[in-house]
């Protein structure tokens, strides 16, 4: 069976959960993700997703302006917003049991963890879908 350590995304890039969600909005443009594991002195203590963000923020319908909006953002954290107990795997889960679960919760990634618990790397349905069209251009790929 085809594990998911061989398609996860290594060393993703993080957030600090005591950043605010400007920041986190900002990093996410600039890195291209929708999603980014939070820690807190090294160690995984959650996931912050660009839809949490945007439940998050106020609607375009709030009598807030631009700037006082951005304000709240810049002064709230990470940790207000995310969710501290997200669906993880394991690097030796195999690959139909993660889109299995993404598909079963409606997820679109998976954090992945060791048996401490820490940070190894992320499980996107992009990293899936990867999978998928390389397993199916070369049966022999999927026996691995």
């Amino acid at each position: 069976m085809t594990k998911v350590e061989k398609w996860m995304t290594r060393n993703p890039i993080t957030i600090d959960a005591d950043a605010s969600i400007i920041e986190t909005i900002h990093l996410m443009k600039e890195k291209n993700v929708r999603r980014l594991p939070v820690m807190k002195k090294g160690k995984f203590v959650g996931l912050i997703t660009d839809r949490m963000i945007k439940e998050y923020t106020p609607s375009k319908a709030t009598a807030l302006d631009t700037w006082e909006v951005h304000y709240i953002l810049s002064k709230t954290s990470v940790k207000d917003a995310m969710n501290a107990k997200p669906y993880t795997v394991t690097p030796d889960t195999d690959l139909t049991d993660a889109a299995q679960l993404i598909h079963d919760k409606k997820l679109y990634g998976l954090c992945v963890v060791d048996y401490k618990g820490d940070l190894v790397g992320i499980m996107t349905t992009t990293n899936i879908l990867e999978a998928l069209i390389a397993i199916c251009k070369n049966p022999q790929t999927c026996q691995q």
